[in-house]
């Protein structure tokens, strides 16, 4: 099997998944309990959010843990937006986010809330000219994805930071699922940002928001004691241990790693635009974890499961997206829905080698020689 798909899970590194069941095994205590295996539990929670927080550079009161981006992603624009709501009821989006951002929105759409999209060019970065335009008093939220999941797209960032620095009501969510690890990133530059580990070889089951210590937002899970006021529920130590070491390790080794996926990449491109029929839609300088492209008159379901038949793993757009619709970001980015309908998304880690490439190269000729001559 050819794993290339990585952009939706990576396998956990072994030195997580030791760490994981080590904590499993040797604190039994939760950290909300008033005894001695209690209290050990709570010092180590504390020591991990400590050794978080150092690491992105927040404070230790910014870290909330999650079970997953898409909880976090919901935390963050629900949480905003209900508790702003009497400031105001607009909120600015892309056409890019993950599901786990236009589904909340949706939403609260039903709910009396006003969703404006943003234009984004033919590289798929926001028109920061049209954000300033949308931009009013009552504009309460801009939530957009730091790296997009389908394009590979790194968004202007500090560009949107200082177009809302003129309007204080509006607060920014940042969803760095994909950029977390793989690129550096700066915390402080929003007021919420979302990340999950399973993205960086870290376990499944478990997100992180940091919010900015100053801000209130409403939670979504109301209960007991937990590690932040704003997310009830037992705190799941070993899931935050493993996610500490598995973002200690990506960080360390980030510039490495990043690259030889860089080199992968273009390789990749090289290869594939010698095909006549074949487009690629990620801009030329997306993260180069990501590479998406389409066969012309080939749908990308059709053409991933002809991959898959030969044992190569590829996605159709975000694993959580719904089948059968065209790709949003890359109809986006090509104005051109055949074109969105036929793309799929390559994605590469450290972990892949360039024999597994050369493979995918003969498998690729291979399915494109046959569909395409249907």
């Amino acid at each position: 099997m050819i794993y290339l798909d990585y952009s939706a899970n990576t396998p956990v590194s072994q030195e997580v998944l030791e760490r994981f069941c080590y904590v499993s095994q040797n604190f039994t205590g939760n950290p909300n309990s008033a005894h001695k295996a209690g209290e050990q539990a709570k010092k180590l929670q504390d020591e991990i959010t400590l050794s978080i927080s150092s690491q992105l550079n927040v404070h230790p009161e910014e870290v909330i843990y999650t079970s997953g981006a898409t909880e976090s992603n919901n935390l963050a624009i629900k949480g905003i937006a209900r508790s702003e709501r009497h400031t105001g009821k607009h909120i600015i989006t892309t056409p890019l986010e993950h599901p786990s951002v236009s589904a909340p929105l949706t939403a609260l759409q039903s709910q009396g809330y006003e969703v404006d999209m943003v234009n984004i060019d033919r590289s798929g970065k926001v028109d920061l000219e049209h954000l300033r335009s949308l931009l009013r008093e009552d504009t309460v939220l801009f939530t957009v994805c730091a790296v997009d999941s389908e394009l590979g797209t790194i968004q202007p960032i500090e560009g949107i930071v200082n177009i809302l620095k003129n309007f204080p009501n509006c607060r920014l969510h940042l969803d760095a699922t994909q950029a977390v690890g793989k690129i550096p990133f700066d915390f402080s530059s929003a007021d919420t940002v979302s990340f999950a580990p399973h993205k960086f070889y870290g376990i499944i089951g478990i997100g992180v928001l940091i919010k900015k210590k100053h801000l209130i937002i409403e939670p979504l899970i109301h209960g007991g004691s937990s590690s932040s006021i704003y997310r009830s529920g037992t705190p799941t130590l070993a899931l935050n241990s493993a996610t500490e070491t598995a973002l200690k390790i990506a960080l360390e080794n980030q510039p490495k790693r990043y690259q030889k996926v860089e080199k992968l990449n273009s390789l990749l491109r090289a290869k594939l635009s010698e095909y006549p029929k074949v487009t690629i839609n990620s801009p030329a300088d997306a993260i180069p974890h990501i590479l998406n492209l389409s066969v012309q008159g080939v749908k990308g379901k059709a053409f991933q499961q002809a991959l898959s038949e030969k044992g190569v793993c590829v996605s159709v757009k975000s694993a959580c997206s719904t089948d059968n619709l065209p790709s949003r970001a890359v109809f986006a980015v090509s104005r051109n829905r055949k074109n969105a309908l036929s793309s799929w998304r390559i994605s590469l880690s450290h972990l892949t080698d360039e024999t597994e490439l050369e493979r995918f190269i003969e498998i690729f000729d291979s399915c494109y020689k046959e569909i395409t001559s249907l």
